[in-house]
């Protein structure tokens, strides 16, 4: 299984931070605008709509406020397993440091989540705030 890793520092206070990550169905609003384009609550997922036209529904696995962790899953013919994670922990007193997790298969769409996810990062910096260093 392919295991993505993505460690994002924001100018950006934690909760501030955690507030737009646990804000589920509001991913296109407040965590990536620009990179999804429109997200809905369907149940238990959301179903998101990402700029280069791609739909996924996400199911919510988990919000866990005091550890500030959010799990979710994708539930897709594309996918055989799917599962991230992404959790928001202070960098000093006002910077944020956001860790994503994607365990995807199969290995040969690694490449393409990696570089989506590189895009989502990019967007979530501009949206909450710009990489440290």
């Amino acid at each position: 299984m392919a295991s993505i890793h993505k460690d994002i520092l924001l100018e950006a206070h934690p909760d501030d931070v955690w507030a737009a990550v646990r804000d589920f169905g509001a991913v296109h609003q407040r965590l990536a605008p620009g990179f999804v384009r429109e997200a809905r609550i369907d149940g238990e997922a959301r179903i998101v709509t990402f700029a280069n036209g791609t739909v996924a529904r996400e199911l919510l696995v988990d919000c866990d406020e005091p550890r500030r962790r959010l799990v979710y899953a994708v539930v897709s013919e594309r996918v055989k397993h799917y599962n991230a994670s992404v959790q928001v922990t202070a960098d000093g007193d006002r910077r944020t440091r956001l860790i994503w997790i994607v365990d995807v298969l199969p290995h040969a769409i690694a490449a393409y989540i990696d570089a989506q996810m590189e895009q989502a990062a990019l967007a979530m910096q501009k949206a909450l705030g710009r990489h440290a260093a």
